[in-house]
């Protein structure tokens, strides 16, 4: 794996973000970290139907980080580049971890979502590395309310 980030990592971050920028993208990704919940598969499947606004912007927002993941898992962006950047997609995988053993099982397809778990649990690991405590502290602000943010 390259250590030193170019100019090709830093205009394909640049794209990424210009995908993220898109309107409806802009609002599952603000959808899904503002009011997804599902204490199950089951309760993800009722609460989100097929068919759903809701099942479009989660599809949409998982679609993008899992592509995203799959880039930078690649080594077609540098790891440290990304990271600096983008907290977003560890928040989505731990929205999701809890379900993706029985998603997997339902899809029978062990590898779903696969890009989206390896690179956040580097993230996880460069985090603690360079910030010891603050994906905890992270986590918590993102349990809070959205009205008690600041």
């Amino acid at each position: 794996m390259r250590e030193h980030a170019d100019h090709h990592d830093a205009e394909l971050l640049l794209r990424l973000y210009e995908l993220r920028r898109e309107e409806k993208l802009r609002r599952a990704r603000e959808w899904f970290s503002q009011q997804f919940r599902a204490e199950s598969l089951e309760d993800l499947f009722n609460r989100y139907p097929f068919g759903s606004p809701e099942n479009t912007y989660l599809r949409m927002t998982l679609g993008y980080w899992e592509m995203a993941a799959s880039i930078v898992n690649r080594g077609l962006i540098v790891d440290d580049l990304f990271f600096e950047n983008n907290s977003e997609l560890w928040m989505v995988w731990t929205k999701i971890a809890h379900l993706m053993s029985r998603w997997r099982d339902w899809f029978k397809n062990p590898h779903l979502y696969e890009n989206l778990q390896t690179l956040a649990g580097k993230y996880e690991k460069w985090m603690e590395g360079r910030s010891p405590g603050a994906l905890a502290v992270l986590s918590e602000r993102w349990k809070e309310p959205a009205a008690g943010r600041q």
